[in-house]
């Protein structure tokens, strides 16, 4: 997979749209007593999630110029909530996929908040879908609500995931995924077992048990 991969460029839209459902239906989810649950995200409860995922797309929106990012490290969300979670996630989510909106069909790269800076617009737009479309697994599995994923969001994810466009100092055939796992963002991959379909492969890719 290269930067020259054309796939994604017809379905970015759809799967940003799909994967930003997917983060507000996992919230809305989530009982009152189930905030403080652990997620798979490792030593970070739900609440936390939540302030991740919602931070990480106030920083695309302040990438592609729209407001100035989130008011707190998304690395390190504090577990507590001013306000109602969902109203935390519904803020970061609007100026971000209007941010999105503005991007024209022929816009060749955008600026992303990543250490590789600037990307093809369809694979920075997936792997800010990716963000939210994970976390919002994270925090299903963690409430037991259903899985958000489908086999084709997987699938188109997936691919973004594994495309070659390594960070700074990365090797030139690096996928996309490493520097962002060597940033803490991912943990290792898991080995894959019989039977695994899409879901399960991207799953394992970002070094989560498909299993929860």
């Amino acid at each position: 997979m290269n930067t020259t991969d054309t796939s994604l460029n017809t379905v970015w839209r759809a799967v940003l749209a799909e994967s930003y459902r997917a983060l507000e239906d996992a919230v809305a989810g989530v009982g009152d007593d189930q905030w403080q649950l652990p997620t798979p995200c490792s030593e970070w409860t739900v609440t936390q999630v939540v302030q991740h995922a919602a931070g990480d797309q106030l920083a695309y929106a302040a990438s592609l110029g729209f407001g100035v990012g989130p008011a707190y490290d998304p690395f390190d969300p504090s577990g507590e909530v001013s306000g109602a979670p969902l109203e935390l996630v519904r803020a970061a989510i609007e100026p971000t996929a209007l941010a999105w909106s503005t991007v024209t069909d022929e816009t060749p790269t955008v600026p992303t908040p990543l250490p590789h800076g600037e990307l093809p617009t369809a694979v920075a737009a997936l792997l800010c879908a990716l963000d939210a479309a994970v976390h919002a697994w994270d925090i299903a599995v963690a409430t037991g609500g259903p899985s958000p994923l489908t086999e084709e969001l997987a699938t188109h994810l997936l691919t973004a995931a594994r495309t070659v466009n390594p960070g700074p100092g990365g090797s030139p055939d690096m996928e996309i995924v490493e520097p962002l796992r060597q940033w803490g963002a991912y943990s290792a991959v898991l080995d894959g077992e019989s039977g695994d379909g899409p879901v399960e492969e991207l799953l394992r890719y970002l070094g989560r048990d498909p299993r929860g």
